[in-house]
């Protein structure tokens, strides 16, 4: 009967060898020696009897064979032929007993590629064997820049210290994530796993796989079986994985589909930015129906802070926000706080707690250190409405908001520019993440506009050995510098005047000017679209994307508050500015802009785009200071900027 079979697989090679050539693909196997033809390989290393998994063996070595079989492995040649006689007699030895004998392969990148054994390789895959016994010749490439070596030698640390070798990533760092997932320390050299931990590995990521590729996971291009993996084991927790049944595991995958879509997208992955509160009337059925909330059945909504707001200048400005919902809204709302979410497994406990036991139907999570969590609540609960207070974030289950401050910052650099008797100015800042280098850049180009001989001297306030606070003021002062960005909000506990734009003394500053964030106002805007039902009409035009609110001057978020001590015309001159961004009709990051090393950023003419001024890894030419790398910063910073952090020029780490 094994002819019947050949004449099967020959039929499932013809099939993907019409489909290869359709798609302008080479029909024929891959050939290791054509692939490493002005490949510089380092060396070779002999890794022994390995079992291999079948989906990773994906050519041969020489040509020699490479036609007999289509790009599948399945076969091409005719019935007649010896060729098919002696895979007919491998089909009968695998029916019968099953193919033990090893085969012999190179591995080049993760990738197998037959020298001895093509024939078994063929008829394994046929029958859907997952692994096969090979003696493994590792060749090595030389290390360089591309991503794809770069990932392999990721591969090959994790490969030695786990033995796993049928799991890959499309992006850097994976490998140690998932060793960290685990449970592992990725960092200890000597590392090695036993048999259980390998064998939990490879049960999870197999179940894994066939209910992901039976919902369709082949047909996302841009990512492997082994990203989407990684992240339901970050969003759901490892041991839990290893739990799960198959069932539970494809119920948790198809929760998690929309954000392997977006996974899918790559780097490029497109973020709706909405620039300005959307604009939508409430539904007339809505109205005829009073279906609102009521003093008897209020919306309930709950801010999930990470620390007292009352220590925080940023937790403290959100606490503000919350308490004018309640002022706006009345008896509608019931407003919960909590303030003991300081990890992410605390933080899930406590929204868990509110979803189940409060009735909470809308979570505001207001760090960015938070998004994980709110992830895995949104995923789990997809009825109540979860946003996250942060820039530039891709996910799809959760809504973001932030702030476009650098409109603010740039009327504040404007007045710095106007009022410095030296032409020196301060900036003072904490984290380099998304969005903070926008501010810097908006308050240098503000005051050069006015003041082609202001430079702005960038300090950072979290940097791993930097003097204190008191110490960068004295420095300040004693280099020339009068005026200086600070904080933009006071910390009630702390309570200082060294906030906003302020001019620098040997005494007390003097307050010029305050850049203000009224959260307030922005949380009012998104509850009345919750409260109108209009919550998925404002998600229509985004399909897929995840969706960011970045608001700023125009929609009463974002505002500068002037000091009586600002002379009346300069005052005029700002009012007229924010006028113009209001309409419009003037955009901070418009016209020629060039960075510290002189390079240009943004033509004459043109304007910068909203992701552009999110991502921002440069500082503009009048700026004096640099963006910090990681391990330049104290250990409390670490974890947002590596979350959240822009990328630094000079490292090409992520600051």
């Amino acid at each position: 009967m094994s002819h019947i079979e050949y004449e099967k697989a020959k039929k499932l090679g013809e099939k993907a060898d019409k489909a290869a050539a359709a798609a302008g693909k080479s029909p024929n196997l891959p050939v290791l020696d054509e692939i490493l033809a002005g490949v510089e390989i380092r060396g070779e290393v002999n890794l022994g009897l390995v079992t291999i998994p079948l989906d990773r063996v994906v050519g041969t070595a020489t040509a020699g064979r490479a036609s007999s079989f289509a790009c599948n492995f399945m076969p091409l040649l005719e019935l007649e032929t010896e060729f098919a006689q002696k895979w007919s007699f491998l089909c009968d030895a695998h029916m019968e007993e099953g193919i033990h004998d090893p085969i012999k392969v190179f591995e080049y990148l993760n990738y197998y590629y037959v020298v001895e054994g093509n024939k078994r390789v063929s008829v394994l895959k046929f029958f859907d064997a997952v692994s096969v016994p090979a003696i493994v010749t590792r060749k090595i490439p030389k290390k360089t820049d591309d991503h794809t070596i770069r990932i392999y030698y990721e591969f090959m640390d994790f490969n030695r210290k786990t033995g796993v070798n049928f799991i890959w990533f499309s992006k850097e760092g994976n490998f140690q994530k998932l060793l960290e997932e685990t449970g592992t320390d990725p960092r200890a050299p000597e590392l090695t796993w036993d048999t259980a931990q390998v064998q939990n590995l490879t049960s999870a990521y197999y179940r894994f796989s066939k209910q992901y590729e039976e919902k369709g996971g082949k047909k996302l291009e841009n990512i492997t079986t082994g990203d989407a993996f990684l992240a339901l084991v970050m969003l759901q927790g490892y041991k839990e994985v290893l739990d799960m049944t198959d069932a539970e595991l494809k119920d948790s995958i198809g929760k998690m589909w929309e954000e392997f879509l977006m996974l899918n997208q790559g780097e490029d992955q497109e973020v709706t930015v909405a620039l300005d509160p959307p604009v939508a009337k409430k539904p007339l059925l809505t109205r005829v129906l009073g279906k609102e909330p009521t003093e008897a059945k209020p919306l309930n909504i709950a801010f999930i802070y990470d620390r007292d707001p009352s220590t925080s200048d940023w937790l403290y400005a959100h606490e503000l926000g919350r308490n004018h919902l309640k002022e706006v809204f009345g008896t509608k709302i019931a407003t919960l706080k909590v303030t003991t979410a300081d990890s992410e497994d605390k933080a899930v406990e406590v929204m868990e707690d509110l979803i189940l036991n409060e009735g909470t139907k809308v979570i505001f999570t207001t760090t960015a250190q938070q998004i994980d969590a709110s992830l895995r609540i949104a995923v789990k609960y997809p009825q109540v409405k979860v946003l996250n207070c942060s820039l530039n974030t891709s996910h799809r289950y959760i809504r973001t908001y932030y702030a476009r401050l650098y409109e603010a910052k740039f009327l504040s650099g404007m007045l710095a520019g106007i009022l410095t008797e030296t032409n020196q100015i301060g900036y003072l800042a904490d984290y380099p993440i998304y969005g903070i280098t926008a501010n810097i850049n908006a308050f240098a180009v503000g005051a050069r506009m006015v003041n082609p001989k202001a430079v702005v001297h960038l300090e950072w306030t979290t940097k791993k050995d930097e003097i204190s606070r008191e110490a960068i003021y004295h420095s300040l002062y004693n280099d020339g510098v009068d005026y200086i960005s600070d904080q933009d909000m006071i910390t009630p506990r702390h309570a200082s005047r060294k906030f906003g734009m302020y001019k620098l003394t040997k005494d007390q500053p003097v307050n010029i000017a305050m850049p203000v964030v009224n959260w307030g106002v922005l949380y009012e805007r998104i509850i009345r679209i919750i409260l109108d039902n209009a919550w998925e009409k404002t998600d229509i035009p985004s399909d897929d994307r995840a969706i960011n609110y970045w608001w700023g001057i125009s929609s009463g978020v974002i505002d500068v508050i002037l000091s009586k001590k600002v002379p009346a015309v300069t005052q005029r001159l700002i009012e007229l500015m924010k006028r113009n961004i209001v309409a419009e009709e003037f955009a901070p990051f418009g016209g020629e802009l060039r960075d510290q090393e002189g390079n240009i950023r943004c033509e004459e003419g043109k304007c910068l785009a909203a992701e552009e001024i999110m991502k921002m890894n440069w500082l503009a030419e009048n700026v004096v200071g640099e963006i910090p790398v990681t391990n330049d910063l104290k250990d409390t910073a670490r974890s947002i900027v590596e979350m959240k952090g822009v990328l630094s020029k000079e490292s090409g780490n992520e600051a």
